[in-house]
């Protein structure tokens, strides 16, 4: 049966939610805030998002957009390797090599899959109420918009989760992070992450033609570089090894972004009634796993099967939590522990935590690798009603 849902949120969850839903029917309006949602630099889709966008009908138009990771290797700032792993190795264990787009086109692809006009702009929601067939969302503008169902797909400080779980302030993880894309042809044998003391540096393929990368750095909250953000990482990484100061050497100054890395508790009630959470507004994920975006993505696919397989929302979105939350709730721990290890103090720890990672056997770290970001980590659950 159609349903009328509206999506508070534009970002990827959001998106692919619509996407999702309007693929079996139902009528989709999403709440946008913001007035302009394009966003910088790249994002890595792990083989178990490819398959969540499979599921919506857009994994083979994001494959074909952009650079493909295969291995995934570490190695010290001097250049020697703490972990070299075989060149397939991503491909073997995890059914496909995960790919990495820019966000932007990303964004572009799941906007263009919904229907004309789904995205209303500059629309805030302010306040939601339970009403007897479905929510009375607030606009900012004072007006108000019925829906029988609500998914809140607003990030880090929604709403909607307030709605849900009351007040749930935001807290600063204690460092911040640059972004970037450089135009240099990666070395594949490179691709990964390069570790340093209390720092790291990311770098992947984004094309033939231009590469990804980010840096993270223990700092105060709200802090810029007073000389600008790309002469501080030029001069900061500027006797590591390559590629790394060949990137930043290939930079332009608008490529780089700055970030305060933020998380919050995890909404203890991702659904109630006609009101549903999914993506950061569930469960914010520090970025050290790569799976914040992709666990939007599952978000997105298993909620729009739950909505197919349920008489009702109220049921379908009850669903979609439970079979959610045991498998996100570990990975936003192991994402929150890499993110205190890398920027532990005093800072020699970090490193000595680092270069004793690379002791741990290849074939324990590929099948926890797998469990994570598999094609076949992704999993719809059982369409019994």
């Amino acid at each position: 049966m159609t349903k009328d849902i509206a999506v508070v949120g534009a970002g990827i969850a959001g998106l692919a939610t619509a996407v999702g839903l309007q693929r079996h029917g139902h009528r989709v309006a999403i709440l946008e805030e913001r007035r302009d949602t394009t966003s910088g630099a790249g994002i890595s889709i792990w083989p178990n998002a490819l398959a969540a966008l499979d599921e919506i009908g857009l994994g083979d138009a994001v494959r074909a957009s952009g650079g493909r990771v295969s291995a995934g290797a570490m190695r010290w700032r001097d250049g020697s390797w703490l972990r070299r792993p075989s060149a397939e190795r991503i491909t073997h264990a995890l059914g496909e090599p995960l790919v990495v787009v820019r966000r932007t086109v990303l964004m572009d692809l799941l906007a263009d899959a919904l229907t004309d006009g789904t995205i209303e702009f500059g629309c805030a929601a302010t306040e939601l109420v339970a009403t007897a067939g479905g929510v009375r969302i607030t606009l900012s503008d004072g007006t108000t918009r019925e829906a029988e169902g609500v998914v809140g797909a607003d990030g880090v400080g929604s709403v909607v989760a307030r709605h849900l779980n009351g007040a749930m302030p935001r807290r600063y993880a204690g460092y911040t992070a640059w972004r970037g894309i450089a135009e240099y042809r990666l070395d594949p044998d490179l691709a990964g992450e390069t570790m340093g003391t209390g720092t790291e540096f990311g770098h992947v393929p984004l094309g033939p033609e231009h590469t990804y990368w980010f840096g993270t750095e223990r700092s105060p909250e709200g802090r810029s570089a007073p000389g600008g953000e790309l002469a501080y990482l030029r001069s900061k990484y500027c006797d590591w090894a390559d590629p790394i100061p060949a990137l930043l050497a290939a930079t332009d100054q608008d490529d780089v972004l700055r970030n305060d890395l933020y998380d919050r508790v995890e909404a203890r009630q991702w659904a109630r009634g006609s009101t549903v959470l999914v993506g950061d507004a569930a469960h914010p994920m520090r970025p050290h796993l790569g799976q914040g975006g992709c666990q939007g993505l599952e978000d997105a696919a298993i909620l729009a099967h739950c909505v197919e397989h349920a008489d009702d929302l109220p049921t379908a979105f009850a669903r979609f939590a439970a079979f959610r939350q045991p498998r996100v709730r570990p990975l936003v721990r192991e994402s929150r522990l890499l993110g205190e290890v890398v920027n532990v103090r005093p800072a020699f720890m970090s490193a000595l935590a680092m270069r004793a990672s690379s002791l741990m056997p290849e074939g324990l770290l590929t099948r926890h690798l797998a469990s994570v970001a598999s094609r076949s980590a992704f999993a719809l659950p059982a369409d019994a009603r």
